[in-house]
C-alpha cells in the first residue's frame, strides 16, 4: 500500500469516527429527553396529576363551567356532595354527563404538542369554539378549544392562558360539552299503572271552541265574558271507564263505560297497554315561560287523562295533560299534575288516549285519530 493509499484510509477512518461520535451524542440527547419526560410523568403521577396537569382523580373537582359554542353551563357540588346545575338548583340533574366530562379531563392525553404560531387565528383560538374551567381545591384548570384539525377528529387547544403552546387533543371532550342541559334531566318515574292497580280512567277531549260575538248592550265581550273578560272554558267532553271486580282485588277486572261492558274492546286493550308501558321520552323545557307553554299547546290542552289507581293500599290519582303534537310528529308535549315542566311522550304511548278523547269508545272505528291513525 502506497503512502497515498494509507493517507486516504486514515482520512476515511477519521471521518467515520467523527460520525460515530456524533451519533453517540444525538442518541444521548434523545435518551436524556426521554428520561426527563419519564421522570416528569412519574412526578405527575406521584402528585396525582394527569398529563395535562389536571387532577387525575375526577372526584377531586368541585365546580365545572363551560361554554359549548351556544350556551354557558355551570355545575357545582352541593353540601351533600351532589352535582347541581348552578343556574337551576332545583333542576333534577342526572350527573352522568358532568362526571363523564371530568373523567375525560382527568385522563386527557395530547396527540401532539406544537409551538404556537404568530397568530392564534391560525388554530381558531382567537375566537374559541368552546372553553372549559374546572375547579379542584384552590386551583383551576382552564382549556380553550379552537377549530378542528383537517381530519375533523381532533381540536387545537390551549391551556391555562398559556399562548406559547398549542395542543392537539381528541374531540371526545368537546363532543361531551355539546349535550343540552335538558338532556341531563332525570325524567320523572311514572306510577305503576298496570291493570291490577287501576280503578277508573277518565279521558277528557279538547274544549269546544266558544262562539264569538261582538260586544253588545249587555256588556259582553267578543269571548262572551263580562266587560270583555275571557269566558270560562266550556266543559270538555269526557269518557269515563270504571273497573269492576266481583271476585276480589286480584281478579281481572271488567271495564264499563256507564252500563256498557267494553272489556273486549281492542281500543280499551290498547289503552291499558299504553298505561302499563308509558314513560317520558325526554324533557323539553323544565322552566317554561307562559309563551313557551302556549306554543306547546297548553293554553287549551288537546286532552286530559286522569287515572285512579291503588298504591300501597291507598287510592291515588295520576293526571296527564296533553298538549300539541311535536313538530317532527314523533309524539306530543305533556305535563304532569303539579309539575310545570314540559316533557315529550312518544306517539305510540298516547295514541289510544287521543283516539278516545276525540271519538269516544264507540265512534273510534269510524273517525280517524287526531295523530293521523285510523282505529
Amino acid at each position: 500500500m502506497t503512502w497515498k493509499e494509507r493517507r486516504t484510509v486514515t482520512i476515511l477512518l477519521s471521518i467515520a469516527g467523527a460520525l460515530f461520535l456524533a451519533l453517540l451524542i444525538v442518541f444521548g440527547m434523545i435518551y436524556r429527553e426521554g428520561l426527563e419526560e419519564a421522570l416528569a410523568g412519574t412526578d405527575a403521577a406521584a402528585a396525582g396529576l394527569s398529563e395535562s396537569g389536571a387532577p387525575a382523580d375526577p372526584g377531586a373537582y368541585s365546580a365545572l363551567r363551560y361554554y359549548n359554542g351556544s350556551a354557558t353551563l355551570s355545575f357545582v357540588l352541593d353540601e351533600q356532595g351532589t352535582w347541581i346545575w348552578a343556574d337551576g338548583p332545583d333542576f333534577p340533574l342526572k350527573a352522568d354527563t358532568v362526571t363523564s366530562i371530568l373523567e375525560t379531563l382527568a385522563s386527557l392525553k395530547f396527540q401532539q404538542v406544537l409551538p404556537a404560531g404568530e397568530s392564534k387565528e391560525e388554530y381558531g383560538l382567537d375566537n374559541p369554539s368552546a372553553t372549559l374551567t374546572a375547579t379542584a381545591g384552590t386551583g383551576e384548570q382552564s382549556l380553550s378549544f379552537g377549530k378542528t384539525t383537517t381530519d375533523g377528529d381532533s381540536y387545537y387547544m390551549m391551556m391555562n392562558g398559556d399562548e406559547s403552546t398549542v395542543y392537539i387533543v381528541a374531540d371526545t371532550l368537546v363532543n361531551l360539552l355539546q349535550t343540552p342541559i335538558y338532556d341531563m334531566c332525570a325524567l320523572p318515574e311514572l306510577p305503576d299503572l298496570s291493570e291490577g292497580a287501576l280503578r277508573a280512567i277518565m279521558i277528557q277531549g279538547p274544549a269546544p271552541v266558544p262562539e264569538s260575538s261582538e260586544e253588545g248592550e249587555d256588556g259582553q265581550g267578543e269571548d262572551g265574558g263580562e266587560g270583555g273578560e275571557p269566558a270560562e272554558e266550556p266543559e270538555r267532553p269526557a269518557v269515563t271507564l270504571n273497573a269492576r271486580r266481583s271476585n276480589g282485588e286480584d281478579q281481572p277486572a271488567l271495564w264499563f263505560e256507564g252500563s256498557d261492558n267494553v272489556t273486549a274492546s281492542p281500543l280499551l286493550q290498547d289503552l291499558l297497554y299504553d298505561l302499563r308501558t308509558m314513560s317520558m321520552a325526554k324533557c323539553v323545557d323544565y322552566f317554561p315561560s307562559e309563551e313557551a307553554a302556549e306554543i306547546c299547546g297548553f293554553a287549551s290542552a288537546d286532552a286530559i287523562l286522569k287515572v285512579e289507581y291503588a298504591a300501597n293500599g291507598m287510592d291515588q290519582t295520576f293526571t296527564l295533560t296533553v298538549g300539541a303534537r311535536m313538530p317532527d310528529e314523533s309524539g306530543r308535549y305533556v305535563r304532569l299534575e303539579e309539575d310545570g315542566a314540559i316533557y315529550a311522550l312518544s306517539a305510540d304511548s298516547i295514541d289510544a288516549v287521543m283516539t278516545i278523547s276525540v271519538a269516544g269508545m264507540r265512534g273510534a272505528a269510524q273517525e280517524p285519530a287526531p295523530d293521523g291513525n285510523q282505529e
